[in-house]
């Protein structure tokens, strides 16, 4: 039985599962037809046979691809009448995105070495964004580890200053310890330091307003350059043409294709140049008074307005920065502003070390830019509240990174109580031929990079072979063993050194290719570096 041949299908059967089949995987069988059916009466509501109208069903569980979706449709652009959410910061959003393992890869891709420090700032940024994602009862608790960085000059101190700056996207101040002294004396006290953050961040703010309102401004300076393409109506004075007029489209519609970018119209526009200038000296300490005064007088004159003649595209940007200036609401700026500053403020404060009196050789005299400058900077570093001309601004959640080279000084030569404030310390290690050579050719700025992007627009190619390269750092490292280490600034001076003619006679060399090898370097550099005397004036 079990080898019986099995009895023949009937006639047409193999054809319907065919067709079946088909149907079933398009969803076109009748039970996949009905579940995508919903009965509805005439108000929409759902209907059930012979039962009448019944409430919609609840919304069910999404599944996970759902969810996904939703999320990524939720983090599109927002549109013109929606603004963005008050109770999340932007930049700490953007922040949050960044895991201390991608801000160190990021580091690397411009500064060379110095882990222990890209660590720190890495830490130190995630610590920003963790500590919004704390309940808000411990939130206002967590303060910032502030960090100072130790090490010889040209190192990377302030080019990792410079990157976190447009890495974290938020307010970020760098400042020079050696400019401020104490309050009484000539010169910058260290609350401008705040008042400096602040006017960053509310720039920072407008721009971002800005570009939120840029449609909406350039509809605006549509119509205004329409108003200056049209002539006023027929039998009118004052009336231009409706805006729903033929000829107003007609023009709209060659405005949009490009088709009138030849044309000039006369425009008025805000004359800033025009408004009286005033300079206002103020006693040290309430420089802020000064700033408002001369705020308040301001407010006395008219605004005058300029009549300029310009192309169409030019007018068109004029008219959009105009008019977005105009929707931006600048309360909402400030109160923002001030809140960005507070929360998210970094302040890089470099050559901390000219603050700090040297323990040895004693004290003579008033101490006005050093121990005087450090008791002015504690309250700011540990917590106060500074009046600005946006409004008060709190200190306590501010991170502040200090960097010195501390070749006479120590950090520890700082006041006991600032030390107590930058709880993290981390030094930086002089660089080595090795790492010469890796930034010479690493970076995405690197020095020979931007050598052969410079001599290529003089039609010069530069080939850098890399024997070439070694011995550039090697007389570079030389030159910072035999005199004062400089760091990774000597590279600067050896490459001028050794380019000088080339970019001298470059206009004059339009298609040659020149090969930097380590003979090109020998001939051009190699009696100067051996010359103490010469190199030390030189190089």
């Amino acid at each position: 039985m079990a080898h019986r041949p099995r009895a023949a299908a009937a006639r047409g059967d193999a054809a319907r599962r065919r067709r079946r089949g088909a149907a079933a995987r398009l969803g076109q069988r009748r039970r996949a037809r009905a579940r995508r059916r919903r009965r509805r009466d005439r108000l929409g509501r759902l209907v059930r046979a012979r039962r009448g109208a019944r409430a919609a069903a609840a919304h069910g569980a999404a599944r996970r691809a759902d969810r996904a979706r939703g999320a990524r449709r939720r983090g599109r652009d927002l549109h013109l009448h929606q603004r963005p959410d008050p109770a999340g910061d932007a930049s700490v959003s953007a922040l949050g995105s960044f895991t201390p393992r991608e801000i160190v890869s990021e580091l690397d891709r411009y500064v060379v070495g110095q882990r222990d420090a890209k660590r720190a700032v890495a830490i130190a940024l995630r610590n920003r964004w963790r500590r919004q994602q704390v309940g808000p009862e411990l939130r206002d608790e967590i303060a910032p580890k502030n960090i100072i960085l130790i090490g010889p000059t040209g190192v990377g101190k302030t080019e990792v200053a410079r990157r976190l700056a447009k890495l974290a996207q938020a307010p970020f101040l760098k400042v020079e310890a050696s400019k401020f002294t104490e309050v009484g004396y000539v010169g910058r006290d260290v609350e401008s330091i705040v008042r400096d953050l602040a006017d960053l961040a509310v720039q920072m703010v407008t721009e971002e307003e800005k570009r939120a309102v840029r449609v909406a401004a350039e509809e605006r300076a549509e119509e205004r350059i329409l108003d200056a393409l049209l002539p006023l109506a027929p039998g009118a004075a004052t009336e231009p043409v409706p805006a729903g007029g033929e000829t107003r489209e007609k023009l709209r519609q060659m405005l949009r294709q490009g088709l009138l970018d030849s044309r000039e119209i006369e425009v008025d526009l805000p004359d800033t140049a025009a408004s009286p200038q005033m300079s206002i000296f103020t006693p040290q300490g309430v420089e802020e008074m000064g700033v408002q005064f001369k705020d308040l007088l301001g407010n006395f004159f008219p605004k005058k307005t300029r009549r300029r003649r310009l192309a169409i595209p030019a007018a068109r940007e004029a008219f959009a920065a105009d008019e977005a200036t105009r929707l931006v609401d600048m309360d909402r700026v400030r109160e923002l502003a001030v809140e960005r500053a507070e929360q998210t403020g970094i302040v890089f404060i470099d050559e901390i070390d000219k603050i700090a009196a040297p323990s040895a050789g004693g004290r003579q005299g008033p101490d006005v830019s050093r121990e005087g400058v450090q008791r002015d900077l504690l309250p700011i570093v540990e917590g106060s509240t500074v009046q600005t001309k946006h409004g008060p601004v709190r200190t306590d959640h501010i991170l502040f990174v200090a960097a010195g080279a501390f070749h006479v000084a120590k950090p520890s030569d700082l006041i006991p109580e600032l030390q107590g404030r930058f709880p993290i310390r981390v030094e930086l290690s002089s660089l080595s031929e090795s790492d010469f050579v890796r930034i010479l050719t690493e970076p995405d700025n690197s020095l020979v990079r931007q050598y052969v992007a410079l001599l290529a627009t003089e039609q010069v190619k530069l080939d850098f072979r890399e024997d070439g390269v070694r011995a550039i750092a090697a007389i570079a490292a030389q030159v910072n063993a035999r005199t004062d280490d400089i760091g990774a600034r000597r590279l600067h001076t050896v490459m001028e050194r050794l380019l000088d003619e080339v970019s001298f006679d470059a206009p004059d060399l339009g298609g040659r290719e020149l090969v930097v090898d380590e003979a090109f370097v020998r001939e051009r550099l190699g009696e100067l570096a051996r010359d103490e005397d010469l190199s030390r004036y030189i190089l």
